[in-house]
């Protein structure tokens, strides 16, 4: 299917790697499992998106997206100290520990940053929040989505059907 463009509603497979600025690596493709998600429905962040969209299979991408076209700027608003009597006694807490937290504006996904005998930092920003991300990309495979997989918004593949080379 090297026919096939990466566009709206196309089911794309890349494998990748993910940097910071400074080279460090934050996440990646495993060698045997790709990435694939449906394109054109944000299921991957905007930047990225947008350096994928009219590639052919065997592209490879180079790219740099600034943290407002991946997980956005920082907000410190979404940092907050609470007092370490919130949390159960017998719970560890330590930085880096994720959480789930009900806020006015739903539950939110929160980070430990900081623990001290009294207090516990939380941070609602998403890990990558701010960072400038350094990708690099190959486009493995594009195929038309499924009608399911359009109405739902996101691909299948990954879930239950055999893989194949």
């Amino acid at each position: 299917m090297a026919d096939l463009l990466v566009e709206k509603n196309k089911v794309v497979q890349v494998s990748f790697v993910l940097r910071d600025s400074s080279g460090k690596v934050l996440d990646s493709s495993a060698e045997d499992t790709p990435l694939e998600y449906l394109h054109g429905h944000g299921n991957i962040i905007p930047g990225l998106e947008d350096e994928l969209d009219g590639k052919r299979v065997g592209a490879r991408v180079t790219a740099i997206i600034p943290p407002k076209d991946a997980y956005g700027v920082r907000n410190e608003t979404l940092v907050e100290v609470v007092p370490r009597e919130h949390f159960p006694v017998e719970q560890e807490i330590v930085v880096g520990m994720q959480f789930a937290a009900d806020t006015p504006e739903g539950e939110v996904r929160v980070t430990v940053s900081k623990v001290s005998e009294t207090s516990v930092t939380v941070d609602g920003n998403h890990p990558l929040a701010g960072v400038e991300l350094h990708f690099d990309v190959k486009v493995l495979d594009v195929r038309d989505a499924l009608k399911e997989e359009i109405e739902h918004g996101h691909s299948h593949g990954q879930y239950g059907h055999a893989h194949h080379d």
